[in-house]
């Protein structure tokens, strides 16, 4: 399986982007897909996650403000970013478990998102 990002860019505090990430496979209900990110100098964290096996999960420093939504038929997964701050610049990668929490786990290559005025 692989996963292709797309998305990222430069916008400015409070503005938006959308990141999507296409598997090149299919993608059933018992998988897990989501979105982590990496900042420099940090460890990679969970940003939000959504499967049928524990359902939605997002970070703390992002409700309310970002959402995820999946499109099964499509294969791909999309993370729609609201009222960005300077704290969300990062890379952010798609990442799919399969049959979610037991099987396979892949990363897409990351797609940078800066915010910054």
């Amino acid at each position: 399986v692989q996963l292709q990002a797309s998305g990222g860019g430069e916008v400015q505090p409070g503005g938006s982007l959308r990141l999507s990430c296409a598997a090149s496979g299919s993608i059933g209900s018992g998988d897990r897909m989501g979105w982590y990110r990496q900042a420099p100098g940090k460890q990679r964290e969970l940003v939000a996650v959504k499967g049928s096996v524990g359902g939605t999960n997002y970070a703390d420093s992002v409700k309310g403000r970002f959402t995820i939504s999946r499109d099964n038929a499509k294969n791909t997964v999309y993370l729609q970013m609201d009222s960005l701050r300077p704290e969300d610049t990062a890379v952010y990668y798609c990442n799919l478990r399969k049959h979610f929490p037991y099987g396979p786990e892949y990363w897409g290559q990351g797609t940078q998102v800066t915010v910054s005025s």
